[in-house]
C-alpha cells in the first residue's frame, strides 16, 4: 500500500520547500538508508548492508522525498498490522534537518498505522523526546512491565 503526503514548508528562510512521504517500498534509496544508519545514526552504527535490507524487507518503510524526488529521510514501522507496531530507525539527513521533517514524519506514520486500530505503537528515543510528543507519543506509564530479550545474553 502506497500513502504519499505532499506539504509545504517555509521554515529558517529556506523559501517555500515541497516534500513526499510515500511507503512504496521501490522508491526507497537502500544504498542511502544503510549510509546513514551505520555511519550516523548512533543506534545502528556498523549496521550491515545485509542486515539493513532483511530489516527493510520485514517492514513498513516511509520515506521522504524532496522536490527532486531525492530521499531526504526515513522511518521503519515493524507492525502485525493488527494490534502492535515499533517505529525505528528514524533519520534525517542533515542537511534537511530544522525543516519539520521530524515531526511530518511521525505523523505521516500515526496517521498511516490508525486505521488499523493497533492497541500499542511503541518507539525508543534518548533524544528526541519532544519531536515524539508532538506527534502524541508519551512515556510508557507502566515501564515495569516491559521486558526485553538481548542478543547479550
Amino acid at each position: 500500500m502506497t500513502s504519499t503526503t505532499r506539504s509545504e514548508d517555509g521554515n529558517r528562510n529556506q523559501g517555500t520547500d515541497r516534500y513526499e512521504i510515500d511507503t512504496d517500498p521501490g522508491r526507497l534509496d537502500v544504498t542511502l538508508v544503510h549510509h546513514w544508519l551505520s555511519t550516523d545514526a548512533f543506534w545502528a552504527l556498523g549496521r550491515s548492508r545485509d542486515l539493513v535490507e532483511r530489516s527493510m524487507h520485514g517492514s513498513l518503510n516511509f520515506g521522504v522525498y524532496d522536490a527532486d524526488g531525492a530521499q531526504v529521510a526515513y522511518a521503519r514501522v515493524v507492525t502485525d498490522r493488527a494490534t502492535f507496531a515499533w517505529l525505528c530507525d528514524v533519520y534525517v539527513d542533515p542537511a534537511h534537518r530544522g525543516r519539520g521533517l521530524g515531526v511530518r514524519l511521525a505523523t505521516a506514520v500515526r496517521d498511516h498505522l490508525a486505521p488499523y486500530g493497533l492497541k500499542r505503537t511503541l518507539l525508543a528515543t534518548l533524544d528526541a523526546h519532544e519531536l515524539y510528543a508532538k506527534v502524541g507519543f508519551v512515556p510508557v506509564p507502566d515501564p515495569e512491565g516491559l521486558m526485553v530479550l538481548s542478543a547479550e545474553r
